[in-house]
């Protein structure tokens, strides 16, 4: 019987489910680390840096959410501020600039709300890589590895194949925030749940993402999700890097220009009712 939409978020929010740093540390060699945004400062939330999977040289960029009680205070809960952002940008600058291949993961419950991320322009940081990535001239891979919130998520989300773990998922918010939106009660999360179309199936139905790799009774039960993830990256790189960036971006264009159709038909249906 298939897990409900709520039992996914739990699955995905399991303290025992390894962070982004267990995946780089597990399926990446030679991993160097890189900091700053070179503004204001270096954001622990999201790491990145230069690594090799099976030989190739990549860039990467992921939302590290922390284990211990410290580290999850260390690494702000995985909430990116806006020199996160910037970080990430400037790393996948880099990328383009040496015709490294981009792997991003993504595992934040949201961008850092807080008036201090607001002041320094938390909102232009996400628009502004959205932007940037489009047009970026190096082929993107993204991973969902546990939640993926809102535009905390898709300021580093934007990809030419999105793989999602099977009890992962990916919303416009939390359905704590959708709840208290919809029904003025955060309590009545698991029901947003139900109604926010957030799990791996789901999005895979819709072609908001583009593979599931399985995991059995959840990552955190076992290593067998890191294996299926670890082929299926080893298998979209060999192909994606025997093609030419001139027929990527317009398939990358095309791919949101889709989605974008999509959403707004959904959005005016819901206007509708």
């Amino acid at each position: 019987m298939s897990n409900t939409a709520w039992q996914h978020v739990l699955l995905a929010r399991h303290p025992k489910r390894p962070t982004s740093r267990v995946l780089i540390n597990t399926l990446f060699d030679d991993f160097i680390e890189l900091h700053g945004d070179r503004q204001f400062s270096d954001d622990k939330s999201i790491i990145g840096g230069i690594a090799t999977l099976n030989g190739i040289p990549v860039t990467i960029i992921a939302e590290e959410k922390g284990d211990s009680t410290n580290d999850k205070i260390l690494h702000n809960f995985g909430m990116p501020h806006p020199e996160g952002y910037r970080k990430a940008l400037r790393l996948m600058k880099q990328a383009e600039k040496f015709k490294r291949p981009i792997i991003t993961i993504i595992d934040t419950p949201g961008a850092y709300p807080g008036l201090g991320a607001e002041e320094r322009g938390q909102a232009q940081a996400i628009a502004f890589n959205l932007q940037e990535m489009m047009g970026l001239k190096v082929p993107i891979l993204v991973i969902v590895l546990s939640e993926g919130g809102s535009g905390g998520a898709l300021a580093i989300g934007v990809g030419d194949h999105v793989m999602m773990f099977e009890h992962s998922i990916y919303s416009i918010l939390s359905p704590e925030g959708f709840a208290s939106i919809l029904f003025k009660d955060a309590k009545q999360a698991e029901h947003a749940a139900s109604l926010m179309k957030l799990t791996a199936q789901d999005l895979l139905h819709f072609n908001i993402i583009d593979e599931i790799i399985p995991e059995g009774a959840g990552l955190h039960e076992s290593k067998e999700g890191l294996f299926h993830l670890k082929s299926a990256l080893s298998s979209k790189m060999a192909q994606i890097t025997q093609e030419k960036i001139t027929t990527i971006l317009p398939k990358r264009y095309q791919k949101y220009r889709q989605m974008g159709v999509f959403l707004e038909g959904v959005s005016s249906e819901l206007t509708q009712r």
